[in-house]
């Protein structure tokens, strides 16, 4: 009769393929690691978006312009939101905004909020790429 020693050495079967497949293993979980993270670093560094208040004019009880510069990496787009307050700082309008792509890193923008009451700031709450 012929022993397991006996066949696995009749067919290649040793330790060492074991092993080898064990290190396989190993290697496709490290590489499925790098990717994962890879892909996280692009994806957080896209969506970086800036902005910056440059101002604000009230135009009369029932608009205020808002001036603004937002910065986003070229061949992107964004969206940003812009709210205007009143004198105690309830809002009293609001606006969503989409800043298209520009071939340029930064660009200025002028956006009119329509207000329920008389506004007495109006600023950008926060932009991210579309």
């Amino acid at each position: 009769m012929t022993t397991q020693a006996e066949l696995d050495d009749r067919y290649g079967r040793t330790k060492r393929s074991t092993t080898r497949l064990w290190i396989g293993i190993a290697a496709i979980i490290g590489l499925v690691a790098v990717v994962g993270i890879g892909w996280t670093v692009v994806q957080k560094s896209r969506a970086n978006v800036g902005f910056d208040d440059l101002g604000f004019e009230v135009v009369d009880s029932g608009h205020v312009d808002v001036h603004y510069r937002v910065t986003i990496p070229t061949d992107d787009e964004a969206v940003c939101v812009i709210e205007a307050l009143d004198e105690s700082f309830a809002k009293v309008g609001w606006e969503i905004v989409d800043v298209p792509e520009s071939d340029s890193l930064s660009s200025e923008h002028s956006t009119t909020v329509r207000t329920v009451d008389t506004a007495t700031t109006g600023h950008v709450v926060s932009c991210f790429v579309r």
